[in-house]
This record gives structure tokens, C-alpha cells and sequence, in this order.
């Protein structure tokens, strides 16, 4: 490093032509200048400089090697410059992880926008129910649903999301008109979970609860399989509210006992623990809260 050091204030002095105008422009002192110039010639043991007491010129050996450490100040400055720009502008290659049922127009509507905007963006989805290692797999942030224990990663509360207990109006048609949650237990479940027994917590507007067992008719772990038996007429499956809410509007599928909702899921962004974010975070955390929350 020390060396390269060397190179750059040797490249500097022949750019300004003196020892002092060199000194100026890097922030040293002549003669701090002039000692990095003789390590350096001690160091290759070639004599780059000829001095007088007017001027400096450069020996052959010095102007060949002027030349090469030319192009290492440039690919510095380039460098500095890429860096500068990954910094301020969102440039570069954008890497996301997110549950499957994000791969719809969710992460459509926040991001298309901001790659449009930024030609300089690329962008590299991950879609996958379970969570993958952010460091591994170099991404640069993940959508996350439900509580973050990882305590290496840096989560970022978005807010929450309603859920609510959905079923196609064939199936509504088979069972019947539910009144009351004592009826769903006897009803065909669809499940994001291979657990076939399990327990469903729902809260009521007025603050009473119900405790619930039920079993899956019908279980995996991808969402979108879920609501594609739900579509079917299948059963009743738990749906976050912004993933259906154009079936809700074309009828496709109905809210069972409205009045009465699982508890919200909360959604996170979540990146590796690190100090600085590059622009094409920021932007794409910023694009994805507005999406996302309605904001």
C-alpha cells in the first residue's frame, strides 16, 4: 500500500511540474513530497526524476513509469467514482428474497417504477416460502412475514397485514351459511403448513377470542398453492388481505365471518447488518413501504 502511495504522489508531481505544486494539491509538505519520491526511486533503485534547481524532468525510465502509474490513479478515480454512484444513485445489479406469494404484482407495482426511473438498476428476485441466507446468496434485502429472531440481520417493522378466513362461493354453497366460529371446525381447511392439527386464534371486533382445533384437508408450504385449491372450491384457507384483493373484488373468493379475523402478520424488510446502505437499498426499501403499506 505504502507503494502505491508512492506511485500516486510521483504521478502528481510530473502532473504539476514541482515538488511544491504537488505538495499543494495533496495537502503535504515539500519535503514530506520529496522523501515519498526518494523511497520510491530506492525502492525500484531506477532514477525517475532528473532535478535542478529550475525544474524537473523526467528520465526514460521515469516517463515509462509514469505512464503506468497514470492509469493506476485513473482506475482510482474510477474507483472512487463507482463507489459515489452506488452510493447516491440506485445503480447496479438490485438482489431481493421474498415469500412466493410477493412473486404477483406486489413486487411489481412497487419496483417497476424505480427500474424505470433508473435505467442504471437491475434487478434479481428470489422467491422462496422458506428464508434462504442473506449472505450467501449476496442479497441485499429480504421481505419477511411474521416475527425476526435472527438477531445478525437488521429488520425494519413495514407495518402489518390484515388476514382473513376466505373460501370460494362453491364451497360456501356446499357448506352452508357459517354464523357462528363454533361452525369452522367442521369445515375443510387448507393450509400454508404440513402440520395436519393445528390451532386457530381469531379476534373479534367487540375483543373476544376463540381458540380453535382444526385439521388440514389440505396442506404445503406455498401460499399460492393454498389459494389456488381455495379458488377451487376446496375448503377454507387464511389469506393476507393485499395479496387477494382483486379475487375479493371479481367475487372469486368470499370473507367468511368478517366480523371475525386471525390475528395480522407483520412485514419486515430485512437486510444483513451493515452500517451504509447503498442507494439501490434505500430506494428500493422506500419504493417497497409505499407499495406495500398503501403509503
Amino acid at each position: 500500500m505504502e507503494q502505491l502511495k508512492r506511485m500516486a504522489v510521483f504521478a502528481t508531481v510530473v502532473d504539476k511540474g514541482s515538488m511544491v505544486a504537488a505538495a499543494a494539491e495533496l495537502g503535504m509538505t515539500p519535503s514530506a513530497v520529496s522523501q515519498q519520491i526518494r523511497k520510491l526511486e530506492e525502492g525500484t533503485q531506477v532514477s525517475l526524476l532528473h532535478r535542478t534547481t529550475r525544474k524537473l524532468t523526467l528520465t526514460e525510465a521515469g516517463a515509462s513509469f509514469y505512464q503506468s502509474c497514470a492509469q493506476i490513479l485513473q482506475l482510482a478515480e474510477q474507483a472512487e467514482q463507482r463507489l459515489a454512484e452506488l452510493r447516491d444513485a440506485p445503480v447496479g445489479e438490485l438482489r431481493i428474497a421474498a415469500p412466493v406469494g410477493f412473486s404477483g404484482h406486489l413486487i411489481t407495482d412497487a419496483l417497476a417504477p424505480l427500474l424505470r426511473a433508473h435505467p442504471g438498476l437491475s434487478l434479481r428476485l428470489f422467491f422462496h416460502d422458506e428464508q434462504i441466507d442473506l449472505v450467501e446468496q449476496r442479497i441485499d434485502l429480504a421481505i419477511r412475514v411474521g416475527a425476526q429472531e435472527d438477531s445478525s440481520l437488521v429488520a425494519r417493522h413495514l407495518g402489518d397485514w390484515r388476514m382473513l378466513l376466505c373460501v370460494a362461493p362453491t364451497y360456501l354453497a356446499r357448506c352452508g351459511v357459517v354464523h357462528s366460529p363454533e361452525q369452522l371446525s367442521a369445515l375443510d381447511w387448507l393450509s400454508l403448513n404440513h402440520d395436519r392439527a393445528q390451532h386457530l386464534n381469531l379476534v373479534c371486533g367487540d375483543g373476544s377470542s376463540q381458540r380453535l382445533r382444526i385439521e388440514s384437508r389440505v396442506a404445503c408450504n406455498n401460499i399460492l398453492s393454498v389459494r389456488q385449491f381455495t379458488l377451487a372450491g376446496m375448503g377454507v384457507s387464511v389469506q393476507p388481505e393485499p395479496e387477494i384483493r382483486e379475487e375479493l373484488a371479481r367475487g372469486d373468493l368470499l370473507v367468511l365471518l368478517p366480523d371475525w379475523q386471525p390475528a395480522p402478520v407483520g412485514i419486515y424488510i430485512v437486510t444483513p447488518r451493515r452500517d451504509a446502505q447503498p442507494a439501490k437499498v434505500r430506494y428500493a426499501i422506500e419504493a417497497l413501504r409505499r407499495s406495500l403499506l398503501g403509503r
